[in-house]
């Protein structure tokens, strides 16, 4: 489980394709401190396995399902990433709950700046817009974000200049694809109203 928190932005160095998997090596010696084989670590809200730790690297395989699902298939090297590791027990719990499992891919329609305030619009299709709710929570490329508004398609979010700095939403414009998880509550929410709905029709 993770947070929605990014620790920091990670660099691309290897990103190679080999019996089926896709290797991807990524720069981040900042978080390498308690990290082993085998933890859970959000690469772009995608939760990847560690399958390898260097001096100021880790490496991970993503199938093409995860490739095909996510933008980390569009990543090549040199490409930026938000990183967070697994969220530890006992630990502050700031974000929202955020399980690493991308929803969809939407598109970055509109980045537009007023001062310091930055509003991203992101077309998301139908399905996805009716988990969200104004005011509820949102991970973009593994961010925890505020909804400020939600359309038919499609929803905003408002960015404050840290978030541009300490994350890659500083370089996101319009058309690029980012990864979307909605929060869990709507999911189990909208499932269970849709469940009590079948059995009262």
């Amino acid at each position: 489980m993770f947070t929605g928190i990014v620790e920091v932005v990670g660099t691309i160095r290897e990103y190679a394709p080999h019996g089926g998997v896709t290797r991807l090596q990524i720069d981040a010696p900042m978080i390498l401190d308690g990290v082993k084989l085998g933890d859970s670590v959000a690469v772009n809200g995608t939760c990847l396995t560690v399958t390898q730790i260097s001096d100021t690297s880790l490496a991970f395989e993503a199938i093409p399902e995860t490739l095909l699902r996510t933008n980390l298939g569009e990543l090549r090297v040199g490409a930026r990433v938000n990183l967070e590791r697994a969220m530890r027990a006992g630990a502050r719990f700031d974000g929202h709950i955020v399980q690493g499992h991308v929803d969809t891919t939407g598109r970055v329609r509109t980045v537009e700046r007023r001062g310091d305030d930055v509003r991203v619009v992101v077309d998301c299709g139908v399905e996805f817009a009716e988990l969200l709710v104004e005011k509820g929570s949102v991970t973009i490329d593994g961010v925890s974000l505020t909804v400020v508004g939600v359309e038919a398609d499609a929803f905003d979010v408002a960015l404050i200049p840290h978030t541009l700095q300490a994350t890659i939403f500083g370089e996101r414009k319009q058309g690029d694809r980012v990864n979307l998880e909605a929060d869990i509550l709507g999911k189990y929410l909208k499932k269970y109203a849709e469940k009590i709905l079948r059995r009262t029709s």
